[in-house]
């Protein structure tokens, strides 16, 4: 094996590990989405400490992307499309990850 091909294998792995990454985070934030349907609704019981716990942990780990996106969109009333936003812009980096960087890398 040579060392290029060593490299390769490396920065494929590399590449594989964020893809994976973005694409978690891609469910974390749709099951947060749901979560928070189902907490609005009163579907899920508030008081429970095992919600209230997934509720935090939803919270922690997709508030600080989100914040940043519903500041600069428009108030649309009740209605929060920043999961939506940011599901695109993770889609983009995927693609965008997949058919230019690891051609062009590899």
């Amino acid at each position: 094996m040579t060392v290029n091909t060593e490299t390769e294998i490396d920065m494929l792995a590399l590449f594989r590990t964020i893809d994976l990454a973005l694409q978690l985070y891609t469910w974390i934030l749709i099951a947060s989405a749901i979560f928070s349907w189902l907490y609005a609704f009163n579907v899920i019981n508030s008081g429970n400490r095992f919600v209230y716990s997934l509720g935090q942990f939803f919270f922690n780990v997709t508030e600080p992307v989100l914040r940043p996106i519903r500041r600069v969109l428009p108030d649309l009333g009740g209605i929060d499309i920043s999961p939506i936003i940011v599901l695109l812009i993770i889609f983009f980096i995927r693609q965008l990850l997949w058919t230019t960087i690891v051609p062009a890398v590899l």
